[in-house]
């Protein structure tokens, strides 16, 4: 357990993993400990059993989208809250043991989202190689690490400071098939008081369909359109329940403290068979939401203002 001397954040190891490099954006991790997890779900498990402070993971990347195993484990056991995001610049290269040539290299080791986002590039340098699944492409380095013998493959694709890390050398930089790949990586701490809005944040959630008829998705989406707030990510995610029954993980422009927001939720809440709010947030982008005069604070205040005056007989002229 943590005794509160001294904070520890939970990240995907091993060291130099980009999930490491997301919570090194944190100013206070710098003099916290940092506490390498196999997986998302031992490091969310150490923050609800009180082991860390907190934990950083990925939720979105740029190619693949969500990251299912955040997402599950964000809404399966006891809830917990996204206080803070990163954005990391997602760039590959294949790694291997010092004398290692490209021709020598038959297999390869690396993470599943990482082999998506280099699969082209890679085929083009190796024809017919092999690849192994790695549970990160730190581990997939530090497989190879000097003082390691025996790997069933030859190289690894990694970021370039866990090839440095675990003493291997550059075969070939820049492996990614999109030259800006990006992943969003999440700050995951026990629920506690939300953060201030900053005018540019994001919110998020998980919504359960309360039936499944016709049109119960749109209606779950018209509580945002109707109030003029913007999703940026909708995914599906199974409920467990049996095939085909799923919830709805959405993240969305603005903060629940803004009236917008706040009364979005509040429809969702009535519509939907379940809710587990996750957070609201600074956004990594700084970007600010697009609101319409009709959907600012004051428009909301004004029209309750107006139903009060209605329910006192003295509607304003």
């Amino acid at each position: 357990m943590n005794d509160g001397t001294r904070s520890r954040y939970a990240y995907l190891g091993p060291s130099a993993t980009f999930t490491e490099s997301a919570l090194l954006q944190l100013p206070e991790a710098a003099d916290a400990e940092r506490v390498p997890m196999p997986g998302v779900i031992e490091a969310l498990e150490a923050v609800r059993t009180g082991e860390v402070s907190a934990a950083v993971a990925p939720i979105e990347n740029s190619v693949e989208g969500g990251v299912s195993a955040t997402l599950d484990a964000l809404i399966s056991d006891m809830p917990l809250q996204i206080m803070r995001e990163f954005v990391v610049p997602i760039k590959f290269v294949l790694a291997a043991r010092p004398g290692v040539k490209l021709s020598d290299i038959r297999t390869y080791a690396t993470h599943p989202h990482a082999e998506a986002q280099t699969r082209r590039t890679i085929g083009k340098l190796l024809p017919g190689v092999t690849y192994l699944q790695a549970a990160s492409t730190a581990a997939a380095a530090a497989g190879l690490g000097a003082d390691l013998v025996g790997a069933p493959y030859e190289a690894a694709v990694c970021n370039e400071l866990a090839a440095w890390r675990y003493g291997l050398h550059v075969v070939a930089d820049n492996v990614g098939d999109i030259a800006d790949a990006e992943t969003r990586f999440v700050l995951v701490s026990k629920p506690s008081p939300v953060p201030p809005p900053t005018g540019a944040d994001r919110t998020s959630i998980v919504a359960g369909l309360r039936t499944e008829a016709p049109g119960a998705l749109l209606e779950l989406l018209e509580q945002f359109a109707a109030r003029g707030v913007n999703l940026t990510r909708i995914e599906s995610r199974p409920t467990g329940d049996g095939l085909g029954l799923y919830q709805f993980s959405l993240d969305v422009d603005g903060h629940i403290s803004e009236a917008r927001v706040a009364e979005a939720l509040s429809g969702v809440h009535r519509t939907a068979r379940s809710v587990r709010f996750l957070g609201s947030y600074p956004r990594a982008d700084g970007r600010r939401p697009l609101i319409t005069e009709q959907t600012t604070d004051d428009a909301f205040g004004r029209a309750d203002a107006w139903l009060d005056a209605v329910s006192h007989g003295c509607e304003p002229s």
